[in-house]
């Protein structure tokens, strides 16, 4: 029994080890590669928008008018289930 038990011992650590091992290699490589990533493939720069032209008053209170009934249609369809 004594065998049995010292040899499940060796086998979970040497399991173990080789887990450890791997998961460490593998957070090497992937600093690594993130590393040469940001270096060769830079994020591009992005452009500044360019600004919408804004709507005239009297459409934008038109348009404000439907998105609150829009809105209110949706919260009472809510509320009544």
């Amino acid at each position: 029994m004594d065998n049995l038990f010292s040899e499940g011992l060796t086998l979970m650590a040497f399991g173990m080890g080789f887990v450890f091992v791997f998961l460490t290699l593998l957070v090497f490589a992937t600093g690594i590669m993130s590393r040469l990533a940001t270096r060769f493939l830079p994020e591009p720069v992005a452009k500044a928008p360019t600004p919408r032209p804004q709507p005239a008053a009297a459409g934008a209170a038109t348009h404000n008018d439907e998105l609150v009934a829009v809105i209110s249609a949706a919260v009472h369809k809510y509320r009544s289930k």
